[in-house]
């Protein structure tokens, strides 16, 4: 339904964004985004990295 988009959706897309937010708002809509997206990964690193460090004490904890 959405899986491919043609040039002429992608245009119109973005021509209805610098409708709504102007143009001088668009990079710092961006900026906000790109760094949200940064947080999110961090945070989802961090999660990953705790869990394999439980994993790594429950695996210690069995052996003993």
């Amino acid at each position: 339904m959405f899986g491919s988009l043609g040039a002429t959706e992608i245009i119109l897309i973005i021509v209805a964004i610098i409708l709504l937010f102007g143009a001088k708002k668009i990079p710092e809509l961006a900026q906000g985004i790109g760094k949200g997206m940064k947080e999110f990964k961090k945070a989802v690193k961090e999660v990953e990295e705790d869990i394999s460090e439980v994993k790594d004490e429950l695996k210690t904890d069995k052996k003993k």
